[in-house]
């Protein structure tokens, strides 16, 4: 997809430091792309198209996204700073307090999302995907980083 109709579905973008990382496809989605998985769709979905957790309930809301990533250790934080030691991430939510989104945050501070069925890209801050398509920051993880 080309800049300028990344920049349609995410206004925010045209202000804001990005950069393409990755080819669109489908394979994988934003919640694989913030696991550091790249062969599955994972999703809460209620018609079991995808892939979720038997244990975690199939709902799109706020809590089944916080519950799956429990799992894999995060635990709520307050803010999307850069924290030596930990990696986070943010959840979006629309205004139905549904999960739209992942993103995960680099070493260097900066922000990684897979975006639908489009690139990944690689942006400066939160701010750049908040907007019609995606919602609003509903919440930030972390977890300890083991290297």
């Amino acid at each position: 997809m080309s800049f300028e109709k990344l920049e349609e579905k995410f206004p925010n973008l045209k202000r804001e430091s990005y950069r393409i990382t990755s080819e669109a496809t489908t394979q994988y989605n934003c919640i694989a792309w913030a696991i550091e998985k790249d062969d599955l769709v994972w999703w809460p979905d209620t018609m079991d198209q995808y892939s979720w957790p038997q244990d975690i309930v199939r709902e799109e809301g706020l809590d089944a996204f916080i519950s799956f990533f429990r799992r894999l250790g995060y635990e709520v934080c307050d803010d999307d700073l850069l924290e030596r030691g930990f990696e986070k991430i943010a959840l979006y939510v629309d205004e139905n307090a549904r999960g739209t989104h992942a993103a995960k945050q680099l070493k260097n501070g900066k922000w990684t999302s897979k975006l639908g069925p489009d690139e990944d890209i690689e942006h400066d801050t939160l701010i750049a995907l908040v907007g019609a398509k995606l919602g609003v920051i509903g919440q930030i993880l972390k977890c300890p980083v083991t290297s």
